[in-house]
Order: structure tokens, then sequence, then C-alpha cells
């Protein structure tokens, strides 16, 4: 085989050195192009600041938190110590779905208890985490606008922490 075609009517001279590294170069993308492309999401409620007992916050709720953070302890071994407790429930959704159904799952746990919400705004910060992985550089998300009531009601932005590996 002496040319590669390529889309557009684009011809490689296989013989030529540079034009036989750009041709290694597409086979390697078209490889990764092969490998499954994932998309996991997650939603997370945090609650987190100077948190005397964070079993209060659990029992006001009436939810158990899927993981708290005590300030001055560390993460790991050789991590810096948490600087505020934290409080935090994650949606039970699996990361596979699309990001609305954990934002609205969350909010199907959390939308009764607003304005218990709203008052922990007072003195704590209450944040909605959203998480987004992939192995795709070239992707996008969208969410219905009915899924974003909770950032409405409990006056939060929306921040998405996007991860591309």
């Amino acid at each position: 085989m002496d040319a590669l075609e390529l889309p557009g009517d684009t011809e490689l001279d296989m013989n030529d050195k540079d034009n036989n590294e750009q041709s290694q170069h597409l086979r390697a993308t078209d490889e990764q192009a092969m490998e499954k492309i994932y998309f996991p999401y997650s939603a997370s409620l945090r609650i987190f600041g100077i948190i005397p007992d964070l079993e209060e916050i659990t029992q006001h709720l009436g939810i158990a938190p899927t993981r708290v953070c005590r300030h001055g302890e560390a993460r790991h071994a050789g991590s810096p110590p948490y600087e505020y407790d934290m409080w935090m429930y994650t949606a039970c959704v699996p990361e596979n779905e699309p990001l609305h159904v954990h934002i609205d799952a969350l909010w199907s746990v959390f939308g009764e208890r607003e304005q218990y919400l709203l008052q922990l705004k007072q003195n704590l910060k209450v944040d909605v985490f959203l998480g987004y992985r992939s192995n795709c550089d070239h992707a996008g998300l969208e969410v219905p606008y009915d899924s974003l009531q909770m950032f409405v009601e409990l006056q939060v932005p929306l921040g998405l922490s996007v991860i591309v590996i």
C-alpha cells in the first residue's frame, strides 16, 4: 500500500517520513476512538463550615449523610487536613444515568427540607456539587430547565466539576 486515503480526497504518500508519522497518529486516534467512552455523573448536597454537632444536622434533616469530614482531620496520610467540617449527601443514582437524573433525585430528597437548608445558610455554606467525568474531550451535557429548580429555591449557583481523563 503506497497511499492512505483520507476524508476530503487527501492522500498520504506512505513513503514520505512526515506523512508516515501523520498516518501513525491517525491510527492511534482511531484506536482511542474505539475505546469505550464513558460519562459518569454525580450530584451531592454539601453543608460545610464550623459545625459543632454534625449529628444535629442529620437529626433535623432526617437523612443520614453519605460522608462527613471533620475540621483538622486528614483525608489520608500525607494529605493536608480539612479546613472545615462537612456534612454531605450524594444522590443514590447509578453514575451512568444523565446528570439531570442525579439532580432530580437530590431535590426529591431535600425539596421538603428547603426552609431548614436556607436557615443553615445564615451560618454555614450550603451548595450542590455536581460531578462529570469522561475520557472524551469533546462532549457536552444538557440539563432540562425543570431540573434547575433546586438551584433557584436554595439560591445556590450551578457549579460543575469536569474531569477529562
